[in-house]
């Protein structure tokens, strides 16, 4: 899987940086309807647990965002999660995709969510 969209590849690259910048499990990175990016990491508090997909939705949405057009994430996980997979559908619909890249940034997975 290696004909990525150069703004995909963009939003890979940002995911992966986000997640060695902060030393998270996860880092990820949306893209919004009119292009703006947001870039997050894993929220691991004792009150509050959130994935840096839901993390990134939650701040384009605080930002303004009306939609999706793509998200990503950086994980040492095989699959994407079902909760990160919802909260795309819920601000991207049926159309944005989610792609999931291993911790070397290389995409193992595109999911129209």
């Amino acid at each position: 899987m290696t004909d990525l969209d150069p703004e995909d590849q963009k939003l890979l690259t940002l995911a992966r940086s986000a997640r060695a910048r902060n030393g998270v499990a996860e880092g990820a990175a949306v893209r919004d309807e009119t292009g703006r990016t947001y870039v997050a990491g894993t929220v691991e508090l004792a009150s509050l647990k959130l994935s840096a997909v839901q993390t990134a939705v939650a701040m384009a949405v605080a930002s303004g965002a009306k939609g999706l057009e793509a998200a990503a994430v950086v994980t040492a996980g095989e699959t994407p999660a079902e909760a990160d997979l919802a909260v795309v559908r819920d601000l991207g619909g049926a159309g944005a995709p989610l792609l999931l890249a291993g911790t070397d940034g290389v995409l193992r997975v595109r999911v129209e969510a």
